[in-house]
């Protein structure tokens, strides 16, 4: 049975709020197409803000990112899913704290792409340049 994509994009949000990046990463299709919005070329003080491709790279940004932040302070909402086929677009904010203890707010948008019950597509939009700033 094919899984729907609003069914896929309830899992990944679930995935991710338990901190099972394993797990998250087997929903993805190999290769992903992964997009962070800035800065491309990465930068050491935001070492998950980077090209991803495979399920082990997708496992190690959230990992990476978990290793920079306090989960316990994690206060990220969903306020939207759409749905439309095969795409899903997740709207929110994402509220972190640093393990320096600098606490940051962003907006996002996560563009997803479900094709044959994996996700082919992840991009998502958010605030970078206030992440890159809570975390130097």
């Amino acid at each position: 049975m094919d899984v729907g994509t609003r069914e896929t994009v309830g899992e990944l949000l679930g995935r991710m709020a338990a901190g099972d990046h394993d797990r998250t990463a087997e929903l993805f299709a190999e290769p992903i197409d992964w997009q962070l919005d800035w800065p491309a070329e990465g930068h050491p003080a935001v070492p998950w803000i980077r090209a991803r491709s495979s399920r082990a790279d997708v496992a190690d940004h959230f990992g990476t990112l978990e290793q920079f932040h306090v989960p316990e302070l994690n206060a990220t909402e969903v306020t939207r899913i759409l749905v439309d086929g095969p795409d899903a677009v997740v709207l929110g904010t994402i509220a972190q704290t640093t393990r320096g203890g600098r606490a940051y707010t962003s907006a996002f948008a996560l563009h997803l792409t479900v094709e044959a019950g994996l996700i082919t597509r992840f991009h998502i939009y958010e605030d970078s340049l206030s992440v890159l700033r809570a975390h130097k």
